[in-house]
């Protein structure tokens, strides 16, 4: 049993994907980040940077838990525990790694500071919206060319389209028009056309809520910024 400490996000999405497409068994541990749980010394015990999702395997060689924090580490951890959605062969491997990495230091990221100030941000800045937008359609082009020839991003499904899949659900709060991304849109689809990964987006739906309506602590403790003033 893999317990998986979880908040409904991209980034949180991107392990029960990994699970259910694994086929291993886990519980979900919520961790509320509106309520400021990310911040609690028993998570932080095993998660320093105060950041979800986290896991805690209870099956492991030497029978003694193994924790991992950071998307990309579980996923990298997952794969190589199965020997699934990780190719055999360096240089699949390497291709995955790259992608993986790609997604880890900048789709995510940009994406989501994209949405952030064009749909949460209280006040709108037209720099920051231009910005962050420009770049998610810069890297929605990397993405739509590398699967122009590929059906999956790096030829076969892997952790990669895993990590990438989740944060193109909220292209419409990004400003990106997914008709200009034919092969993204393509690829979407064939994501959401998986069993697993409905059933992985189904996991937690009860904990989902309206960030419009934490109040001016909660929002302080998800966003780092007292600017909210309700």
């Amino acid at each position: 049993m893999i317990d998986l400490y979880y908040w409904p996000t991209p980034n949180g999405h991107k392990i029960t994907i990994a699970l259910e497409e694994m086929k291993l068994d886990y519980a979900l541990k919520p961790v509320n980040i509106g309520k400021g749980d990310q911040f609690k010394p028993e998570f932080l015990a095993f998660s320093p940077n105060n950041r979800m999702p986290a896991i805690i395997d209870h099956d492991t060689p030497d029978g003694q838990p193994q924790s991992v924090f950071e998307s990309g580490a579980i996923l990298l951890y997952l794969a190589e525990k199965t020997g699934q959605f990780i190719p055999d062969d360096a240089r699949g491997k390497i291709a995955v790694y790259e992608w993986l990495m790609w997604q880890m230091g900048g789709f995510g990221p940009m994406l989501g500071q994209a949405h952030h100030f064009n749909f949460y941000a209280p006040e709108k800045i037209p720099y920051s919206m231009d910005r962050y937008s420009n770049e998610a359609n810069r890297l929605y082009g990397v993405l739509d060319r590398q699967l122009a020839d590929h059906e999956y991003i790096t030829g076969t499904y892997s952790i990669a389209d895993m990590a990438t899949f989740p944060w193109t659900h909220t292209y419409e709060r990004q400003k990106v028009d997914i008709e200009a991304y034919p092969h993204v849109k393509r690829w979407r689809q064939l994501m959401n056309d998986r069993p697993a990964v409905k059933a992985a987006l189904s996991a937690g739906k009860e904990m989902r809520e309206d960030l419009a309506k934490l109040n001016k602590d909660e929002w302080s403790k998800l966003f780092g910024t007292k600017t909210k003033d309700k």
